[in-house]
């Protein structure tokens, strides 16, 4: 793939997952890794750490603001979150790095498709 096609399409599937995360809260994990595996060829590894890497930032300001602006947001939850997450991530990342990339695959698979199929049949 050209260098510049590569750059567009990269810069693309971030608009097309930061809009996602925008409107349903998802972005990185369910968006990104996987058309980074599929569409750009990166190793399950790669696409998992690179997701994580574009995280660092405050990429979900906007998105956060247009939330926090309508009363969506309870800062005392994510705060708590938030400590977990890194505590979790800390965890996560040195496992992951330590599984092959077939098991770090199927797990990501199982993960997604349980998920799904869990808020498919969701009644509330």
């Amino acid at each position: 793939m050209n260098g510049y096609l590569v750059i567009a399409g990269l810069f693309i599937l971030g608009i097309v997952a930061g809009y996602i995360s925008g409107l349903v809260g998802i972005g990185g994990g369910v968006i990104i890794v996987p058309a980074l595996v599929l569409i750009f060829g990166f190793s399950q590894h790669a696409a998992q750490g690179t997701t994580l890497a574009l995280l660092i930032p405050p990429i979900g300001i906007f998105a956060f603001m247009s939330y926090y602006q309508k009363g969506f947001v309870d800062i005392k939850s994510a705060i708590i979150i938030c400590i977990g997450f890194i505590l979790g991530g800390l965890i996560g990342g040195k496992m992951a790095v330590e599984i092959s990339e077939s098991v770090l695959r199927k797990i990501f698979a199982i993960l997604l498709i349980l998920l799904g199929v869990r808020m498919f049949f969701l009644t509330k």
